[in-house]
């Protein structure tokens, strides 16, 4: 099977498949930019997350947060405020911690060139930490990431670690790596 062909098939399979987020549907914030992606004939996209606020409690053997070993206490993809991150504590019995995550963005790409010229385009809008893998099937992935994430433990073993006022200081810090992030996904 030609390359072409073969690119055209793993497309209509990923774009076909479902949504197998925990949110089951493409983040309000990057959906345009998944779209335009998706109708070009050299790009299709495989996960996407547009950048989010969370609150996880990483159990009390410390701070190797592993999605599958914690709970989330709260997710926004939205600013957040103190009263929301306070209610969400409540329920934390061990080690919570405070993230943003920036944009992430797996984009299977038909040759190497398309990868290179959209690999360009992530790193001049901000998202620096971009990288190219070239697999042994052939499968070009683009992961468009950036490094301006924030990752601060808030309490030990269900105790509140931080004052009040520190966590408006970081919810302000979060707040605006969130706007950050937008502008970057705008660019």
């Amino acid at each position: 099977m030609d390359r072409s062909a073969e690119f055209r098939r793993w497309k209509a399979q990923g774009l076909s498949k479902a949504d197998l987020s925990r949110k089951g549907s493409v983040d309000e914030d990057v959906v345009d930019l998944v779209q335009l992606l998706n109708t070009q004939e050299q790009f299709f996209t495989t996960s996407s997350c547009a950048g989010r606020i969370l609150l996880l409690d990483g159990g009390i053997s410390g701070f190797e947060i592993q999605k599958q070993n914690c709970c989330w206490l709260l997710v926004t993809h939205k600013p957040c405020v103190r009263e929301d991150v306070l209610a969400a504590l409540k329920k934390a019995s061990g080690d919570a911690v405070l993230k943003f995550e920036p944009l992430v963005l797996h984009v299977q790409c038909r040759q190497l060139q398309d990868a290179q010229i959209l690999h360009s385009v992530a790193v001049d809008s901000g998202f620096r930490n971009s990288g190219i893998t070239v697999g042994k099937k052939g499968k070009t992935m683009l992961a468009v990431r950036s490094t301006h994430g924030l990752e601060v433990p808030l309490s030990h073993k269900g105790k509140l670690m931080v004052t009040e006022e520190y966590i408006d200081f970081l919810l302000n810090i979060a707040n605006q790596k969130l706007e950050e992030n937008k502008k970057r996904i705008g660019r």
